[in-house]
C-alpha cells in the first residue's frame, strides 16, 4: 500500500475550523505568528486555538525571522508540536527550540535547488514556496515542480498555489511526503478567511489522488 500524502491546512484562525481539520482527517493545522501577515494569530488566541484541537492533530507554528525570544514566548503558552521557519534562519537557529521543526525554502528561479537543500541537515522536513521578492510565503503562486530533486522528495512538503484543482496533479508529478495549503482554501479577495468547503475539498482531493496509488 503507498503511504498516504500527509496533508497540513495553514493560517487556520478560528476553533471551528482547527477542529474541522481534524474532522476531515488533515494531519497537521498551522498557526502563523509573523505579524505581518492577514492570517497572523496572536499568543492568546493561539492559546485558545491549541485548547481546541482534538488529540492527534498536529499544530505547527509558522515564524518568519523571528528573535529566540519571540518563540520563546508562544512556546511559553501555546503547546506547538512542530515549528515552521519561513524567513533567513540558520540550521544552528532553529534547532535550538527543542522542537521538531521544518524549513520553508522560496524557490528562486535562479537557486541551485540540490545546493540549497542541504543548509539545514537538522530539519525533518523542507517546506518548498514559490518565491517572491517581497513575500515570504502564502502567495498563492506555483512554481515548476519538476526543479525538485527526485532524491528528496520524501523530505519535501510541497507548497506554493495548490487548491483543490490542483494538488492531484502536483502530488502525480513528484510524490512529496506532504502538501500545505492556506490560500487554496480561503474565499476568494478574503486572506485569512477559510472556506470550510474548500477545505474539505482540498483533503477530499488528495485522498481521491492516494487512492489511485493503494
Amino acid at each position: 500500500m503507498t503511504r498516504p500524502t500527509r496533508i497540513k491546512l495553514c493560517g487556520l484562525r478560528r476553533s471551528e475550523h482547527i477542529r474541522l481539520a481534524a474532522e476531515l482527517g488533515a494531519d497537521a493545522a498551522g498557526l502563523v505568528f509573523w505579524p505581518h501577515s492577514s492570517r497572523a494569530v496572536s499568543i492568546d488566541q493561539a492559546a485558545e486555538l491549541a485548547a481546541a484541537a482534538p488529540p492527534f492533530l498536529s499544530l505547527t507554528g509558522l515564524f518568519v525571522d523571528p528573535t529566540v525570544q519571540a518563540v520563546e514566548a508562544v512556546l511559553d503558552r501555546v503547546a506547538l508540536d512542530c515549528l515552521q521557519f519561513h524567513g533567513n534562519e540558520s540550521n544552528e537557529f532553529c534547532r535550538q527550540f527543542g522542537r521538531p521543526w521544518i524549513k520553508g525554502v522560496r524557490m528562486h528561479p535562479e537557486a541551485e535547488v540540490e545546493q540549497v537543500l542541504t543548509e539545514w541537515p537538522d530539519a525533518r522536513g523542507l517546506l518548498l514556496d514559490a518565491w517572491h521578492p517581497e513575500q515570504p510565503g502564502g502567495t498563492g503562486l506555483t512554481f515548476d515542480w519538476q526543479r525538485i530533486p527526485a532524491g528528496w522528495r520524501e523530505r519535501i512538503v510541497l507548497a506554493g498555489g495548490l487548491t483543490p484543482d490542483n494538488v492531484g496533479a502536483a502530488i502525480r508529478a513528484i510524490r512529496p511526503w506532504g502538501v500545505d495549503v492556506s490560500g487554496g482554501i480561503e474565499y476568494a479577495g478574503q486572506k485569512g478567511e477559510k472556506d470550510s468547503a474548500l477545505m474539505a475539498a482540498f483533503v477530499a482531493a488528495v485522498r481521491e489522488e492516494d487512492e489511485k496509488h493503494d
